[in-house]
């Protein structure tokens, strides 16, 4: 008992050094373009905004960022069709087709905003317009119009980076989704059902379902560091690895060895993996599992609740860790659930977290729930938790269950 508690003490204190060499780590030097601290306010100001304002920068901003944010707005816009109608009509449904266009882009909230600052926009050049024409430069009221106008062409312009770059998040969502196993596994008297909530478009949660032959079965829960687009290409990369050393024929801890030190030489060093794996066999409910630093799921049987700690640290840490597998036992009726820690920490306006013991008298009072049902439960009690405060960490969720034994076929 003392060397295990002493080879574990050795394994934190690698990561607290690892992870503070990491963030005391030099980073790049200070920006060139800042301005000195000795200069006067107004000089600073003036060498900010105009330091490497060139010729050519202000020629793609008024032609070829326009006429792209134009296209981009536009593009579903039958203009030849408008041409058929007189002047006096084609200008006024042209300018509605693309007050249309840029509307329906924008999220409902944000739409009735663009729907009441657009009109209001329009009516004052309308009633101000003549005057602001004739004296530019004069008439004190002109001003706060050029500029609302003047910022508005601004915001244009960025809400087109904006909504490509969400077009991008949306497809790469639709990847990932895609990569994950949402539909309910049935088999062999084993069943599995998932859900999986993104703080943001994309994220770096990770759970699988993976048919190891002879009536086995393995699943996987893993949480990457991070949330986002770099956790998201983290997950695939974790998910490909794992699955092609599941092809090439390891498996248990064995596994975990080479997807460690994969994910070790693959990964930023401030990055890790937390990783709850098992593998079950269906026909007599023996489940081996490697726990590395997730949170210990919940085994729910009927005369209570159990808990499968951890048995090591996160992968990506350590490249010559050794992990070891534990055993457990699914008889007919068990359920495993399985979570990541966007759902015991998540948190109220308040900052006090959802927590552990929160989840588990919620498992306990609802364990005669179906597997979805029970998943969605704790899904929407986290989130009355959470109230107007959104939740800032990917959840997942996941049930093993073992419906029966399962007879071998003859």
């Amino acid at each position: 008992m003392k060397a295990d508690v002493g080879d574990l003490r050795s394994r934190i204190d690698a990561v607290t050094s690892r992870f503070r060499e990491s963030v005391h780590r030099p980073g790049p030097p200070p920006r060139a373009d800042r301005p000195p601290a000795t200069e006067s306010y107004w000089r600073s100001v003036q060498d900010r905004y105009t330091r490497d304002v060139t010729e050519q920068g202000l020629r793609d901003l008024l032609g070829y960022e326009t006429q792209d944010a134009w296209r981009y707005f536009s593009r579903e816009i039958d203009f030849a069709r408008l041409r058929r109608y007189p002047w006096f009509r084609r200008y006024p449904l042209t300018a509605w087709k693309i007050f249309l266009a840029v509307a329906y882009r924008l999220s409902p909230a944000r739409r009735l905003l663009f729907a009441i600052a657009v009109p209001l926009l329009v009516l004052s050049w309308f009633f101000y317009g003549p005057e602001a024409a004739l004296s530019w430069f004069v008439a004190a009221p002109s001003w706060p119009l050029v500029a609302a106008t003047l910022l508005f062409a601004l915001l244009v312009l960025e809400l087109r980076d904006k909504l490509v770059l969400k077009g991008d998040l949306e497809i790469a969502r639709q990847i990932q989704f895609g990569l994950l196993p949402f539909d309910p596994y049935e088999r062999d008297g084993v069943g599995v059902v998932a859900a999986m909530r993104p703080a943001n478009t994309v994220g770096g949660d990770y759970f699988d379902v993976i048919e190891l032959g002879g009536r086995r079965l393995a699943v996987a829960v893993a949480d990457v560091a991070g949330k986002g687009m770099p956790a998201a290409l983290l997950m695939a990369l974790l998910q490909g690895s794992l699955r092609t050393l599941i092809t090439a024929g390891f498996r248990g801890a064995e596994l975990i060895d080479k997807l460690n030190a994969h994910l070790h030489a693959n990964i930023p060093a401030n990055r890790l993996v937390t990783l709850f794996y098992c593998e079950l066999d269906a026909d007599t409910g023996a489940l081996s599992y490697v726990n590395a630093g997730h949170n210990a799921p919940f085994l729910l049987r009927a005369g209570g609740l159990l808990r499968l700690p951890a048995t090591d640290v996160a992968l990506g840490v350590l490249p010559e860790a050794r992990f070891r597998a534990a055993t457990a036992a699914l008889e007919p009726g068990d359920r495993l659930f399985v979570y990541t820690d966007g759902v015991s920490e998540a948190f109220d306006a308040r900052e006090c977290e959802y927590g552990d013991a929160r989840l588990q008298a919620l498992l306990e009072g609802h364990r005669h729930l179906g597997d979805a049902e029970l998943l969605q439960k704790v899904q929407a009690d986290v989130l009355v938790h959470c109230g107007s405060v959104r939740p800032h960490d990917d959840m997942t969720l996941l049930v093993l269950a073992r419906r029966r034994a399962a007879t071998a076929p003859a």
